[in-house]
């Protein structure tokens, strides 16, 4: 249990220096640009989401599986190593496709804002915080992904302030981004370089993790789409400014859910536990606790929380906040069962058919609310479509749990 803790600390106490990067970042950014560049900005940074999950293909679900179960440094280099080529190849095609739909889905006279803000979210797929998770080390994730994301709002802020242009975020985090890579390669990479020379020979290590990398892409693209429907399908800025900070007030509290289920992964995946299903249970547990809190926070404190942050005239209202807080609640309690049982036991077909189908369901939900103007039927569908995941997930991950231990030496 102390190691669980001081994993808990670490996993929870180093991201909480992430939040200041939205803290920090948007409040300025909202004051800036008004409604309609708040809408545009927010939907691009939830395209650069979806970006990201895109470039990391597998790597956030099977990444830290592989690293736990490594057999040494030389090991977790190649795996990293491996990881980084075939990141490159996927970017290349990524980059250049969402910032073509960004453009399309902004606001006239704020595109270049929201690419550049985009292109600064989809960044954080080369983040190697996977492999400091599988290592159970939370200070690689301070390092190499915290610290480089908050110099980035340091820096940029001021600047934002004094030129009004939000673009300048985006120039920075490039910098910064490159700048710990290059580090932590050169720490813990392989000693060849991890530029893909032969892209044919990359695409064909990507193929085999096709299937659980669907179950990302299936389920970002449901997690990341409620702003971007809502910015194409509603034709009034104003009213989709409030639906746009509700989103980033939900996306900020994600932060305990990855932050949680970081710490127990490892933990429940650890060859040779004494009782492996007790772990599983009091990860599952914590995320049920979890997501109650959340849910509540959200409801409750949604709307004050987000006028506070961005502005009076950017209030998310309580209906949206109360949508958003039922998603949370179903994607806390999800996420112990797919990273700790389905996707370790090998059942990612059974992920990815409820992930694609909660998906179909939510989109389909959210787009219908969109083109009839009601935006927090927006959220609505995001909950539902969480709901619906939720409940295809439960019976089989209960199935896999462990059996109970046996008491040592008889001993009952």
């Amino acid at each position: 249990m102390k190691s669980v803790v001081l994993r808990l600390a670490g996993f929870t106490l180093l991201p909480l220096l992430a939040l200041v990067l939205p803290f920090l970042l948007l409040p300025v950014v909202s004051r800036v640009v008004g409604p309609p560049g708040w809408s545009s900005i927010t939907a691009g940074q939830a395209v650069g989401v979806f970006a990201a999950t895109m470039i990391l293909w597998s790597w956030n679900i099977s990444g830290p599986v592989d690293i736990a179960r490594s057999a040494g440094e030389h090991d977790r280099a190649a795996i990293y190593s491996r990881s980084m080529r075939t990141r490159l190849v996927i970017a290349a095609a990524v980059f250049p496709l969402m910032t073509l739909l960004v453009s399309v889905i902004a606001h006239e006279g704020f595109r270049l804002d929201a690419v550049t803000m985009a292109w600064a979210t989809a960044l954080t797929g080369f983040s190697p915080a996977w492999y400091g998770i599988g290592a159970g080390k939370p200070r690689i994730l301070a390092i190499y992904d915290t610290v480089p994301r908050f110099l980035a709002a340091v820096v940029s802020a001021p600047l934002i302030i004094v030129t009004g242009d939000v673009w300048l975020y985006g120039a920075v985090s490039i910098v910064t981004t490159g700048a710990a890579l290059a580090a932590f390669h050169r720490r813990f990479g392989e000693a060849a370089s991890w530029i893909p020379r032969n892209p044919v020979k990359v695409i064909r290590e990507i193929l085999p993790s096709t299937g659980v990398a669907a179950i990302s892409f299936s389920g970002s693209a449901y997690a990341s789409s409620p702003v971007p429907i809502a910015t194409a399908t509603v034709p009034s800025a104003t009213a989709t400014a409030g639906f746009s900070s509700a989103d980033n007030i939900y996306r900020l509290g994600l932060f305990s859910i990855v932050a949680v289920g970081n710490t127990f992964q490892g933990w429940t995946l650890e060859p040779g536990a004494a009782d492996p299903r007790r772990r599983h249970l009091t990860a599952v547990y914590a995320h049920l606790l979890l997501g109650v809190l959340g849910a509540a926070f959200l409801t409750i404190f949604g709307p004050w929380v987000s006028g506070l942050i961005f502005g009076e005239a950017l209030r998310a209202d309580t209906i949206t906040s109360f949508f958003y807080g039922v998603s949370f609640f179903f994607l806390s309690a999800s996420t112990p069962f797919i990273r700790n049982i389905l996707i370790p036991a090998g059942r990612q077909r059974t992920v990815l058919i409820w992930t694609g189908l909660s998906a179909v369901c939510g989109i389909v939900m959210m787009v219908s609310a969109g083109l009839a103007g009601n935006v927090p039927g927006v959220a609505l569908g995001m909950a539902v479509s969480e709901a619906i995941l939720m409940a295809g997930l439960l019976m089989p991950a209960m199935a896999l749990l462990p059996a109970r231990a046996q008491p040592a030496n008889g001993e009952g």
